[in-house]
């Protein structure tokens, strides 16, 4: 409950219980200790409270900024007299759940309640707490007041380094050490007003109404605007969500692009959730100014060179709207300079999400390769497996897969019977050179590395034209980063737990590669698909291990090297590589998708040319 009355002082702690929270040895009632506690006393100089579980009154402020919508409603209130420690923030979020708070911004206020640390997504997801006050009660002392000055983060005021480390320990108990880490200056603002200026897009606008900015415009950008993720050390420190307190009415949400910029100020409190870490709730948001680059195309192959793809198509079933497959298909044809062997991961069965038992593809892949020749691409013809029903991961009841798309006018697949969703291939001898077994045809399937997870699929193509050329092909699609811990983790350095069966998957795959190659060590191998992992991941490292393969994202300039975007970062889950004998080849990241608000999938497709 609230009320409005003129002004009164706030209660202040005495000397005493002042000089005794500093020391941790205050032993009055508690009523004592909580009474008249100012914000920065409250949040104290970790990333927990020291009053944490109590009962706090007389906690005055400024109301900051109103969430007046969705089910975690309430206000923050910073104090205008901050303390001298730079660790301890001077706001505080106060929860009133599913009913909007009785105040408005410029009021200052007197707060009682429960103060709570609250973990976006549970406790066990590894996240950050955020200090509330809950069950609150407060007093309107006066409105119109001025609001703090919002503090500006920037080169100057954001540390290189991201978060202190910790063996991957908890670091919640560690003393904030706002000027050393980024995370720790994050935390030390938690609550509070802070502001961004001029401010490049790095994450495109979501379904949320939410995007990315980093507010280091100099460090790791990309070529076309992005920031670039390059190494687990380096998670650019700068990256911030930005979000919108304003009523959609009255200031829509910007639609914008990686590239693009929020020009003048986006300022607002400092909030923390489960879908990013840090977000500016923005009460002031900058003026988009359009300066993303327009989506790319490649060149087309030469008869001499084969053309081969890899795109993940996200969710594909025949419940997909039209649109997406018409998309789908002018970016095959028009972006993509139609290859002559498109690797397609995230393949729907008949019936998409619904788990009825149905495990054909059929209907899908005819869906696509339909839309693609009425938008002026060849005939293509596919070759996949069906998978066992609900064994291969994503959406449950979805059986999603990886397949084959081919031009039969450019080359020839070599059917080979035997191959199913349980046995598995093998390399075989065929009159001296490198063979399969099937063709199509599943690595290792039984093997655990693949349970609950999609699994390789190898055929051979030919080149028309090319008398005794043949390529193997193996499409992945490895299991996601599901369930490790975010880079914004309160372990330090976070846990990736769905490392270890990507490691496992490629060995699989890096064996099969090297049993082709021990048969014939001039076989011409292409690896494709979406690995889940960067290129400097122990994953890779697996894949590529003994040199049976080369990860061609390496022979980008550097600031190419992406084709998806998470959370503010550009990066590489999607790769091709090759055998040793396909020295010389054309690479290339088709930037469609990934860095912008409208996009027919999250990934970017890729392009490699080759000449068997």
């Amino acid at each position: 409950m609230s009320s409005r009355r003129s002004l009164r002082r706030p209660a202040t702690l005495s000397a005493v219980a002042c000089a005794a929270l500093a020391t941790g040895l205050l032993t009055a009632p508690q009523s004592a200790v909580a009474a008249g506690a100012r914000i920065h006393d409250i949040q104290g100089s970790t990333r927990l409270s020291p009053l944490a579980g109590q009962q706090v009154s007389g906690v005055p402020g400024t109301v900051t900024a109103v969430r007046s919508f969705g089910s975690a409603r309430g206000f923050w209130v910073q104090d205008p007299h901050p303390d001298d420690d730079a660790a301890t923030s001077e706001a505080i979020f106060v929860f009133t759940g599913g009913q909007t708070p009785k105040v408005a911004v410029g009021d200052t206020v007197t707060v009682a309640g429960k103060v709570s640390e609250y973990y976006p997504g549970g406790k066990d997801a590894g996240l950050q707490s955020v200090t509330e006050i809950t069950g609150a009660t407060w007093t309107v002392d006066s409105s119109g007041a001025a609001l703090p000055a919002a503090f500006r983060l920037n080169p100057a005021s954001i540390p290189g380094r991201y978060a202190p480390r910790a063996d991957g320990e908890n670091i919640e108990t560690l003393p904030l050490r706002p000027r050393s880490y980024a995370l720790d200056r994050y935390e030390s603002l938690e609550g509070m007003r802070v502001s961004v200026s001029g401010s490049p897009v790095v994450g495109a606008t979501n379904t949320h109404h939410e995007l990315w900015v980093t507010a280091e415009p100099r460090h790791h950008r990309t070529a076309r605007g992005g920031v670039l993720y390059g190494s687990y050390k380096d998670p650019n420190p700068g990256r911030v969500k930005v979000a919108s307190l304003i009523p959609f009415a009255q200031r829509p949400f910007p639609v914008a692009d990686v590239g693009d910029e929020l020009t003048g100020t986006t300022a607002g409190p400092l909030d923390y959730d489960n879908f990013g870490g840090y977000s500016l709730q923005a009460t002031e948001l900058g003026t988009l100014t359009d300066h993303g680059p327009a989506p790319e195309s490649t060149r087309k192959q030469t008869a001499r060179e084969l053309a081969v793809a890899t795109y993940n198509v996200e969710n594909l079933a025949p419940t997909t709207p039209q649109a997406k497959f018409d998309r789908l298909a002018a970016a095959l044809v028009d972006h993509l300079a139609a290859p002559d062997v498109v690797a397609l991961e995230e393949v729907q069965d008949d019936s998409g999400a619904t788990d009825n038992g149905v495990v054909s593809a059929g209907a899908t892949l005819k869906k696509l390769t339909d839309a693609i020749k009425a938008a002026g691409g060849p005939a293509y013809e596919w070759r996949q497996i069906d998978p066992a029903n609900d064994q291969d991961g994503g959406q449950p009841g979805g059986n999603i897969r990886v397949a084959f798309l081919f031009n039969p006018e450019r080359v020839s697949f070599t059917d080979i019977a035997g191959g199913d969703a349980t046995t598995p291939v093998k390399v075989v001898d065929d009159h001296g050179k490198a063979g399969l077994s099937a063709s199509p045809g599943r690595i290792a399937p039984a093997d655990p590395a693949w349970k609950d997870s999609r699994k390789p699929l190898v055929g051979q193509f030919s080149l028309k034209g090319r008398p005794g050329s043949r390529v193997f092909v193996v499409a992945n699609h490895f299991n996601s980063k599901g369930g490790d811990q975010g880079l914004d983790s309160r372990f330090q350095p976070p846990a990736r737990s769905s490392e270890t069966q990507r490691i496992a998957q490629a060995g699989l795959v890096n064996t099969f590669v090297k049993d082709l190659l021990a048969k014939d060590p001039r076989a011409d191998v292409v690896v494709a698909g979406d690995l889940n992992d960067y290129q400097f991941s122990p994953a890779l490292k697996t894949l590529t291990g003994g040199g049976a393969l080369t990860d061609l994202v390496g022979r980008l300039p550097r600031s190419e090297r992406y084709g998806y975007v998470y959370n503010g970062n550009s990066q590489v889950l999607d790769h091709m590589l090759t055998s040793r004998h396909l020295a010389r080849v054309d690479y290339d990241i088709v930037h469609i998708n990934a860095e912008y608000a409208d996009q027919a999938s999250d990934h970017d497709p890729q392009v490699l040319r080759i000449r068997p």
